[in-house]
């Protein structure tokens, strides 16, 4: 997919060029709060003057003062090149992402072996199931061929075991999935388990389902922007 360099009031972005093909994990830039409505600082009240200017944070549009919104923190969801400048409370969760994108994503994109079983039926098929390289698409391979666009899944519920009345460590052993069939109301749904012949690939597809659980977080949260 090709990709465009653009300028905003906020920095440099690098998006596609066309906004069908953008990541479904992504965020469009906010409105800024209009300087004439923004008198203080939108954290702690001080009162703008010559000395004390207002900056607008990145990733919510509010106005703050420079102690307020000091941080430079990279925000990949908003396509920018550089660290921008945003409040604490949203350079705190722009820090949380960066592991997402740093280490989860590379884990989705690599892949994972699943025992997939589709809707109702008693077989399963044991596939190969990754993340497309532009984040548009699930992709499961094996004697069949899946590509679910990621847009059209509406729930993820992650498979655990180990939990006990008392507390203690669970682990994620597979995840159903629904989602939408394109040109449809149908919804499909998928069971994914990871295999206990495969002992060595068990920590694999452990990192590969909580890798999506916090993929579904984002996906949620771009939905509801």
């Amino acid at each position: 997919d090709a990709k465009k360099l653009v300028r905003s009031p906020s920095g440099l972005r690098m998006v596609p060029e066309h906004r069908a093909a953008r990541s479904p994990f992504g965020l469009d830039e906010p409105p800024w709060v209009p300087d004439k409505e923004c008198p203080r600082c939108m954290q702690c009240d001080t009162k703008f003057d010559f000395i004390t200017r207002k900056h607008h944070c990145r990733r919510c549009g509010k106005c703050f003062c420079d102690k307020c919104c000091s941080k430079k923190v990279p925000l990949p969801r908003m396509c920018f090149v550089d660290p921008v400048r945003q409040c604490a409370e949203c350079a705190l969760v722009s820090q949380k992402e960066t592991e997402f994108y740093d280490k989860q994503l590379k884990v989705l994109m690599n892949g994972a072996t699943f025992f997939v079983t589709l809707g109702t039926s008693d077989k399963s098929e044991l596939m190969v199931c990754r993340l497309s390289n532009n984040q548009r698409y699930l992709v499961l391979d094996g004697d069949s061929h899946y590509e679910i666009e990621i847009i059209q899944i509406s729930t993820v519920q992650i498979l655990t075991e180990g939990f006990t009345p008392g507390g203690g460590n669970t682990r994620a052993i597979g995840m159903i999935l629904q989602y939408k069939v394109p040109g449809s109301e149908e919804v499909t749904q998928m069971k994914f388990t990871a295999g206990e012949d495969f002992s060595c690939s068990k920590k694999l597809s452990a990192s590969w389902l909580a890798a999506m659980h916090k993929a579904t977080k984002l996906l949620y949260e771009s939905r509801d922007q």
